[in-house]
């Protein structure tokens, strides 16, 4: 099994490798005119200005909680917390830079065709994919070389999972206050396109973009892909032994064979985005089951864990498939809530309320269907693997959500430097693909997340000692009930700061557009540096509080009420979290794109009522689809975590 181990370390070290590849071959496209220059150094500079601040906070939340779990369980503890969230931010870190750069670039090739605008972007994506996928299996491997203890690995899943909810939490309200501010005011005020460059909140939201949707979803997918596979690592040596702990990461490195090969293989045809991603997808899913049928029936003679990796493969293109028509533009129930702004904002915020709701059923059904086979198949272990199944492919996946925000930045790009009609349709595009296949990667994400805290829910049952948990226990019901309550106070503490900073911001924007002569005419040069510090500013000081509850909340729990109504508060968390997160973020993604619906010419297009009224929507689901939603899965896995590691020293 030592073949093994250094097997996995060689694919994660050509994981990395091969981000590195896309991101200097990324690189050598050329950037276009000054203009395109200057407005990709404006949007690189203030997201480096926010990343770097937030580093500094989470820095010191990171060296406090380390010296705690030194003082609790030991230094090897702390350092592997250490090592888990600066891997975290690092991957989130390399995207983001990748992303900054390839913007411009995507704008450029886009003037040549669609299908070059999406190489470069999604080239750009594949950096941050694979950076992922490598730091996480690299990092996960070497602690268990460290340590030869799955349960201690937790630490690294906690590390990890804390540095997601701060990069998650901090970045998604940075991109929304900015991204409601300007729209409110440019589009709905003023009448002006989106990115127009006199808008003052134009190039904040377009930083935004990366800070959330780059750096933010890069760290919350290291996490879940971490916590996936110590989750099965920790029940497959309760059941298998020392087998049950390399299985998922045999699994996990085939897995980024598996999406390297797919990746290399996606081509476009006819401008036909949404298939050459579809494609590659699916071929992933399809090579990573031949190759893991070898790995597990032909080497290992374990049939029943194959079938448990097939069922998290298909679970995953399902809720992938059910994710893309929900909110694509070219489906029907998008089009409905775009009808549905022709009555006014009201009728269409109803209709995206509607759309999200409905869309919680086949994600639920088909992780319930998930469930049930993989744990027929393989009992927990199976289970476990399932998870890791449904992310194994993470590095094509992620790869087709990160270009999303590189699309989103061009077509920022191509209207602010004045590039035609013909160039911004084509960047729009590229924008509208973008914006479901991020819905699909937070589908995949948060699906995961349910299958990933389940078995980390059964890991804290036996840490816990617990045959099982009694719910006709008052104290049972009470904890059940404090862990249902969790997402909806989280989210609204996120949906109160994203509201606040989003009024600062307007009251900004509008306060430019009164007083700067000529701004209207473009002779007038907005103040952009003045929205960029409202936004870094509102986010830095309005992610403490929520990320803190997250980690407080079931250490209150498991010392006041105790281990069993702790386990309830889990149960009711990952319940309510898992179907929050699927609702929030499938309305919010299906009113922006019932929005672009109406800007491609349908309803009345630009500037007409439908359009107007669907702004309001887009708004609302802002901070559901960016914010809310995404942070949903990480904060069930991360209050799961966090009562594994102290239920210890409860007990």
């Amino acid at each position: 099994m030592s073949i093994l181990i250094t097997a996995v370390i060689v694919v994660s070290l050509i994981a990395i490798l091969f981000s590195l590849i896309k991101r200097s071959a990324v690189l050598a496209y050329p950037q276009g005119n000054s203009k395109m220059k200057k407005i990709s150094k404006l949007i690189h500079e203030g997201a480096m200005t926010f990343l770097n601040a937030e580093y500094k906070v989470m820095a010191i939340f990171i060296l406090i909680v380390a010296i705690l779990l030194a003082i609790a369980f030991g230094h090897i503890s702390s350092i592997i917390f250490v090592f888990g969230a600066v891997l975290s931010a690092v991957a989130g870190n390399i995207g983001m830079r990748t992303a900054t750069s390839a913007n411009a670039r995507t704008t450029k090739a886009s003037m040549k065709s669609v299908s070059q605008g999406f190489y470069v972007a999604f080239a750009s994506g594949n950096v941050m994919g694979f950076a992922v996928v490598g730091l996480g299996l690299l990092g996960v491997t070497l602690c268990y070389l460290l340590v030869q203890d799955p349960t201690v690995i937790y630490a690294f899943g906690f590390g990890a999972s804390s540095i997601a909810l701060f990069a998650r939490v901090g970045g998604g309200i940075y991109t929304k206050a900015a991204d409601v501010g300007a729209d409110l005011v440019g589009k709905v005020e003023k009448g002006i396109p989106e990115d127009d460059p006199r808008n003052p909140a134009v190039i904040a939201d377009n930083v935004g973009d990366n800070v959330g949707d780059v750096a933010g979803m890069g760290a919350d997918l290291f996490e879940s892909y971490v916590d996936a596979i110590i989750a099965a690592m920790v029940i497959g040596f309760a059941f298998m032994g020392t087998n049950g702990i390399l299985i998922p990461l045999g699994l996990s490195a085939i897995g980024i064979v598996a999406s390297i090969i797919s990746t290399l293989a996606v081509r476009v045809k006819k401008d036909n985005l949404f298939g050459a991603i579809d494609k590659g997808i699916l071929a992933a899913a399809v090579l990573m089951a031949l190759i893991s049928y070898f790995f597990l029936v032909y080497f290992l003679g374990n049939f029943s864990l194959f079938l448990s990796i097939v069922a998290g493969l298909v679970g995953a293109i399902i809720i992938g498939y059910s994710t893309e028509y929900v909110t694509s533009p070219f489906h029907s129930p998008t089009q409905k809530i775009a009808a549905a702004a022709k009555t006014g904002a009201g009728t269409n915020v109803i209709a995206g309320l509607s759309t999200g709701m409905f869309s919680t059923a086949v994600p639920v059904i088909t992780v319930g269907a998930v469930i049930l086979a993989s744990f027929y198949f393989a009992g927990m272990m199976g289970v476990a693997i399932a998870a890791v199944g449904m992310l194994g492919t993470l590095g094509i996946t992620l790869a087709s959500d990160t270009y999303g925000s590189v699309a989103d930045n061009a077509a920022g790009i191509a209207e602010m430097a004045g590039l035609g009609k013909k160039v911004r349709e084509r960047t729009e595009l590229l924008d509208a693909v973008g914006n479901s296949t991020a819905a699909i990667g937070k589908g995949f994400a948060i699906s995961s997340a349910a299958l990933t805290a389940l078995a980390l829910f059964a890991s804290y049952i036996v840490v816990a000692k617990l045959d099982a948990i009694d719910v006709a226990q008052p104290v049972v019901i009470v904890g059940l009930f404090l862990g249902a309550l969790m997402p909806f106070v989280f989210s609204a503490f996120l949906m109160s700061a994203v509201g606040k900073a989003a009024v600062e911001m307007v009251e900004e924007v509008r306060r430019q557009f009164r007083t700067i002569k000529g701004i209207m005419k473009g002779k007038g040069k907005p103040d952009y540096d003045r929205c960029i510090s409202i936004s870094t500013n509102a986010a830095l000081k309005e992610m403490v509080v929520p990320s803190l509850m997250a980690i407080l909340a079931p250490i209150a729990v498991g010392v006041v009420l105790g281990p069993e109504a702790l386990g309830g508060f889990l149960a009711g968390a990952i319940a309510t979290g898992f179907l929050m997160a699927v609702f929030l973020a499938n309305a919010g993604a299906s009113w922006d794109n019932a929005k672009k619906y109406i800007e491609a010419g349908h309803f009345g297009g630009k500037n007409s009522g439908a359009h107007k009224a669907a702004v309001v929507g887009d708004t609302v689901g802002d901070s559901a689809k960016d914010v809310c939603g995404p942070s949903e899965n990480i904060l069930i896995k991360l209050m799961t975590i966090v009562a594994l590691m102290i239920i210890p020293l409860i007990l």
